[in-house]
């Protein structure tokens, strides 16, 4: 179906008029609580698998963690598609976490064998902030476990419950299953791609106010963005990624123009792949003097990526959303004040995108792996959606501010999609 659109405003801050006159501002304002999915359901976990409550794929789930203990959920997955879990822990903003405690989630199979394991930690900052761990069970021709179908589990548990604070932490979980792909290719991951660091991007920064949570990151695409955060505050933004195209992000903090002292891993930036996997993070110290934190480059993404062993490869597997997730540890506030403070992400996506693997089937949820609204792996002519955004592209209203519209479209349809819990990760 056609997008009918109606530019209200051509500068920052613009706003999009959808069908049914529902009106999308274009920048919203940022939350320090954590943004769960609207319409998650909420269930609880299990202490072991007998009473495991069913994850269904595209479902948005909103749960807890208690401090001890290890909490169980259930899959039910056929023998063909791989299927993918995220798991993000939020603890309150007022506790006292450690380095090295955090959550890590297990997939298991019937038999209680893993079929993949991952951690996630809050570092040197020891800032509450939420972290996110993921799990999978693929299919791959490459591996030997978890291909039967059945029942599977998921785990979750802190990992270290003795150091941890008593409180149970709010847990966000996503789930989503891709199937086979119809041109599979290669089951090698590539060994040579561009690994050098491109000249950081120039140019005036435009607002882009960052989202509270991954169900309402701000979107944005190749450009210089500003936002103000503040210490403790963590910003989601999402940009959208092609087969073949390469993604480059910093975040840069400016000078606080008071206080002295130095905050460890004060600022940190994270890159997160469609299903919310955790790809790579950087972090780096403040004194009070402007700093930035560089992702390593990333490839260009690619299906035979997932047969790699580096998480900055493997990552980088599918098209799609990719969610750029930066925090301000709380401890700045102790020696610059509480701010806010001046923030700028500069994002690069280079290449063309290409036509991506094809699926047997649909995704679930339902486009997950597209890029505005134009399937991963196009078989036919444009979308209506797709068809939308080139003609706000096109049109004679500035390329800052078509690029403003767009970005608000592409976020609408996201969002329209996710009105459903199954629509949307």
């Amino acid at each position: 179906m056609p997008v009918r659109l109606a530019v209200v405003s051509a500068v920052a801050g613009a706003t999009v008029l959808l069908p049914g006159g529902t009106v999308l501002a274009a920048d919203g304002p940022a939350d320090d609580a954590y943004a769960f999915a609207e319409g998650a359901r909420r269930i609880e976990g299990a202490a072991g698998p007998a009473d495991a409550a069913l994850l269904e794929p595209g479902m948005a789930y909103r749960s807890s963690l208690p401090r001890s203990g290890t909490v169980h959920f259930r899959l039910e997955l056929d023998a063909t598609s791989n299927a993918y879990v995220s798991v993000t822990a939020v603890p309150a903003a007022a506790d006292a976490v450690t380095a090295v405690d955090g959550i890590r989630v297990t997939v298991q199979d019937a038999d209680g064998r893993a079929c993949s394991s991952d951690s996630a930690g809050f570092g040197a900052a020891r800032s509450p902030r939420p972290v996110t761990a993921w799990g999978m069970r693929e299919t791959s021709p490459t591996g030997t476990r978890c291909k039967e179908p059945g029942t599977y589990y998921v785990t979750v548990e802190r990992l270290r419950p003795q150091d941890s604070p008593p409180g149970a932490w709010d847990l966000d979980l996503t789930t989503a299953t891709e199937p086979r792909p119809t041109r599979p290719g290669a089951t090698n991951a590539p060994e040579t791609w561009d690994s050098a660091s491109p000249t950081p991007l120039t140019g005036e920064p435009e607002l882009r106010r960052g989202g509270s949570g991954f169900a309402d990151a701000t979107a944005v695409a190749e450009g210089v963005w500003r936002d103000d955060v503040r210490p403790g505050q963590t910003l989601f933004y999402k940009v959208p990624v092609d087969w073949g195209q390469q993604l480059h992000a910093t975040a840069e903090l400016a000078a606080s123009g008071s206080g002295s002292g130095y905050a460890t891993s004060a600022l940190a930036l994270a890159l997160h792949n469609p299903v919310r996997g955790e790809v790579e993070d950087s972090a780096t110290g403040y004194t009070g003097r402007r700093t930035t934190a560089d992702l390593a480059p990333v490839p260009p993404v690619a299906y035979a990526n997932r047969y790699a062993t580096a998480d900055q490869v493997s990552g980088m597997r599918f098209a799609g959303a990719h969610y750029l997730v930066v925090h301000l540890a709380a401890q700045v506030a102790e020696d610059f004040g509480d701010g806010p403070f001046e923030l700028t992400l500069r994002v690069r996506v280079e290449g063309d995108g290409e036509s991506g693997p094809g699926y047997d089937g649909e995704p679930v949820p339902q486009g997950v792996f597209e890029v505005a609204g134009r399937p991963a792996a196009p078989e036919g002519g444009a979308t209506g959606d797709d068809l939308a955004l080139k003609a706000v592209a096109v049109g004679g209203i500035g390329t800052g501010s078509a690029l403003l519209v767009g970005l608000g479209v592409w976020t609408a349809l996201a969002r329209r999609r996710g009105a459903d819990p199954r629509a949307g990760l």
